[in-house]
């Protein structure tokens, strides 16, 4: 496996920048999705089944802000039969270089491509599958309608598009209780009130997540019909869109 670090970015407390995806991220980054992330793999397998039971062998799959390509490499190795293309797209080197890497120690490179492109942009020839793992929250606000809408308009017909988010809730009590137990997840998976703290500081006005109602919204208005959570977690959710 790919050299991964432990995630100890934020120990110090000291929030020298907002949180960019750099060559210091991109080394714990493997770590820091685990620790911070709940049911990370879960949300994966479900990812899985549900491409086997809407793609055939050979489809296309593009993975939107693919990072270091674990989703990928993960899909890879529980579809194999299915013989899929795919693609990954991100605009950060550093995270690219380190998806090469594993996709080559895994040796899925002949499976696995890596693009550098603006994913608000880049085109998607041939896409049957969509992913947006965590990827939307980090876009600005107004650009997510017409970034949705350019990804309705690439699918075909039976098109899939899976999209997981962090989320808030639209009652701002339980939203809080959300929170607090999202803390308590990451404390228990070794982070501290410092490092949670920091983390948090430097993701604000980065990370702006919507509810599930708003991203259902999103999904709605660029013409997906068939729309259903098919995993949450407290503030977090995952969602499947058909296209009809």
């Amino acid at each position: 496996m790919a050299n991964s670090f432990q995630d100890t970015l934020f120990t110090s407390g000291v929030i020298a920048e907002d949180f960019t995806f750099n060559e210091h991220v991109a080394e714990v980054f493997d770590d820091m999705l685990d620790r911070s992330i709940p049911c990370y793999r879960l949300v994966i397998d479900a990812m899985a089944q549900l491409l086997s039971c809407h793609l055939q062998p050979g489809a296309t799959v593009y993975d939107l802000g693919c990072s270091t390509g674990t989703t990928l490499l993960e899909l890879a190795k529980r579809l194999p039969r299915m013989d899929l293309t795919y693609i990954g797209i991100d605009n950060a080197p550093a995270m690219l270089a380190k998806a090469r890497c594993k996709s080559v120690e895994y040796s899925k490179d002949h499976d696995i491509r890596f693009l550098h492109s603006d994913i608000i942009s880049c085109h998607l020839p041939g896409a049957k599958a969509v992913l947006c793992n965590y990827t939307l929250q980090f876009l600005r606000p107004l650009t997510r309608q017409s970034f949705i809408n350019r990804i309705f308009t690439a699918l075909p017909s039976g098109g899939v598009l899976l999209l997981s988010e962090k989320i808030i809730a639209r009652s701002s009590r339980l939203n809080r209780d959300f929170i607090e137990i999202y803390h308590s997840f990451k404390k228990k998976q070794g982070y501290s009130e410092l490092e949670i703290a920091a983390k948090r500081e430097a993701l604000e006005n980065i990370l702006i997540p919507f509810s599930i109602e708003e991203n259902t919204a999103l999904l709605r208005q660029a013409g997906f019909t068939e729309i259903e959570p098919f995993f949450t977690w407290f503030n977090f959710s995952s969602i499947v869109a058909l296209k009809r």
